[in-house]
């Protein structure tokens, strides 16, 4: 199979899992179930692009190693965002969605909510298809700049998400603002690290001179920062905790850096 042959049908895997996720969907009544199975997403692709280049036993080191890091990635945060939206119901974002669509939500949601995150995914997970599929490398920095920028992704991204389930765990925080731990030098330093370890997931493809997939962790920090991420919840968060304007102007909104006096 060749490079472009994988990459159509893990355009087209992607889109059957959303399908299959949109019709539990639909049953269920919860347009959220895409947030949950996200990161699964990932993991399922970059299997299948592991297998089209002869599997496990036949992958180099290298791109074993990245298996391994995206499958401990999007494992996490899918089983963190399920244990988080566990009983809650159907996030605000799609029932104001579903609100404003009525009956017609559960066919327009196939196209705008679970068939767009499938073709992101697909364009987001370019450097997985190259490095995973390479038969070997001579980028050592490169991996290893790599390794680097996932860890401290990771890190930034399961530390922060565990400070807020924290905070949020205890009543007396109900309408305060967390501006402590990682909190205190970014205001969403769990996506800071999402986005940093995909441009570590790049240092794998770069290490194959798969230079064009910068593309992949490109989109993803755009969404992050101006679509799906810091742009749309902090317009919900200025309107519902009257001390996160001030927390904003002291704070980062993305890259840590100390706050303002």
């Amino acid at each position: 199979m060749t490079t472009a042959q994988a990459a159509l049908s893990g355009l087209v895997l992607l889109l059957g899992m959303m399908t299959a996720i949109w019709l539990a969907s639909v049953a269920l009544r919860d347009a959220s179930l895409v947030d949950r199975f996200w990161g699964l997403g990932f993991v399922v692709v970059g299997w299948f692009y592991l297998g089209t280049a002869g599997g496990w036993t036949q992958a180099s080191w290298r791109a074993r190693l990245l298996v391994v890091l995206v499958t401990l990635w999007g494992l996490r945060l899918s089983l963190h965002l399920t244990r988080r939206n566990w009983g809650h119901g159907e996030d605000h974002r799609y029932q104001h969605m579903r609100a404003g669509h009525g009956a017609k939500f559960w066919w327009v949601s196939l196209f705008t909510v679970f068939l767009l995150q499938g073709g992101l995914a697909w364009i987001i997970a370019m450097p997985l298809l190259v490095a995973l599929r390479s038969a070997g490398s001579d980028g050592a920095v490169w991996i290893g700049l790599g390794v680097l920028l996932w860890v401290t992704g990771f890190g930034f991204e399961s530390i922060g998400d565990r400070q807020l389930t924290r905070f949020r765990s205890n009543p007396a925080n109900t309408g305060k603002v967390l501006d402590s731990g990682l909190w205190r030098y970014t205001r969403h330093p769990n996506y800071f690290g999402d986005a940093l370890l995909w441009w570590g997931y790049f240092g794998f493809a770069a290490a194959a001179h798969g230079w064009w997939t910068a593309m992949g962790p490109a989109v993803m920090t755009f969404l992050l920062m101006k679509v799906s991420g810091v742009a749309l919840l902090e317009k919900t968060l200025e309107a519902t905790k009257p001390a996160y304007r001030e927390y904003v102007r002291r704070t980062s909104a993305f890259v840590p850096r100390p706050p303002r006096r």
